[in-house]
């Protein structure tokens, strides 16, 4: 099942189911006005959510409408808790031996995770608002998961069962302010602004076999300004969203519309680019001396999407523009 919201001049839109060829949309509200209602009554809104999903499927005509990715808001266009990971190991290595860092005790057996501004997300088509290019603009993919009610301790295995929804993320990143913030030790706010999303948010079974381990076994196919940046593979994740889940899980309950994100996609293969520019700038740092690539300026377009073995798109592309925000 796929799940879009669309924009209907509220904060949290009008939920729509979407056929699989992304062409067409029934209207949800019979079931949950939105996403968030939806998650959080997901026993009883999932059945009925799957049965509007088969309607649309065989052709039922009754309140569909075309489906404009231009006017999807974000799934879940504000969350109550946004926690963001960085399952890729391969991203950090680079970053440490790039900037000559010490490596973070533990970091490979306990998850490193921040708390992120959930309150503000932006659509796939929306353009990515900022006040300087002189903050270092970056995007970078990740995949993202939407969870239940996880109880307090819940362990890694269980907490898999709590997974509902799998969405692509442009986590936007400015990278002149991350390092004071990092330094700072209490985590980033001004070096996250509002993040992107994917149109569709899906159910495990739409990825069919890419999904397995807690992971999508799906390459991240990236691009900037219609040049190839990266296709690094979602399967190679250190820690699966499992282990995240329970890692934000140890010590509280996390309430259902809880988003957790995997930090970019990176794989060790440099065959497969990446999904940041700070980490195309570190490996440049470690084989050239010095970065080449500059960061991204007004007007750049940034493009994200997954495809499946049947070529079909999985979450929908990304497809933003760069520009200065206003007053």
């Amino acid at each position: 099942m796929k799940l879009a919201t669309l924009k209907n001049g509220s904060r949290d839109g009008q939920l729509v189911v979407v056929s699989r060829d992304m062409t067409r949309a029934m209207d949800a509200s019979t079931v949950a006005p939105t996403l968030q209602h939806a998650i959080e009554n997901w026993a009883t809104a999932e059945p009925r959510l799957q049965n509007l999903a088969r309607q649309l499927e065989e052709g039922d005509s009754r309140q569909t409408l075309a489906f404009d990715p231009a006017q999807a808001m974000a799934p879940l266009p504000r969350a109550y808790q946004w926690c963001d990971g960085s399952a890729f190991l391969s991203h950090g290595a680079l970053m440490q031996k790039a900037f000559n860092l010490e490596p973070i005790e533990g970091a490979d057996r306990t998850p490193l995770m921040y708390q992120g501004a959930g309150d503000d997300f932006i659509g796939p088509r929306d353009d990515i608002e900022l006040p300087s290019e002189s903050q270092g603009i970056d995007f970078e993919g990740e995949f993202v998961v939407l969870v239940d009610d996880v109880p307090m301790g819940c362990t890694a295995d269980d907490a898999l069962s709590h997974i509902k929804l799998i969405l692509q993320i442009n986590d936007v990143s400015l990278r002149a302010l991350a390092p004071r913030e990092m330094r700072t030790g209490f985590g980033f706010l001004q070096a996250k602004p509002s993040s992107s999303f994917a149109p569709l948010a899906i159910t495990p079974d739409e990825l069919g076999a890419a999904w397995r381990d807690g992971r999508v076994h799906l390459p991240l196919h990236v691009e900037w300004n219609g040049e190839w940046f990266g296709q690094p593979h979602g399967g190679q994740m250190n820690f699966h969203f499992g282990e995240l889940i329970a890692h934000a899980a140890l010590t509280r309950r996390l309430r259902a519309g809880t988003l957790i994100g995997s930090g970019t996609v990176s794989n060790a293969e440099r065959s497969a680019g990446s999904a940041c520019i700070a980490e195309r700038r570190a490996i440049e740092m470690i084989e050239q001396g010095a970065a080449q690539t500059g960061f991204m300026r007004f007007g750049d377009r940034v493009r994200m999407d997954v495809v499946g073995s049947d070529g079909q798109s999985m979450f929908g592309p990304i497809e933003q523009r760069v520009v200065k925000a206003q007053g």
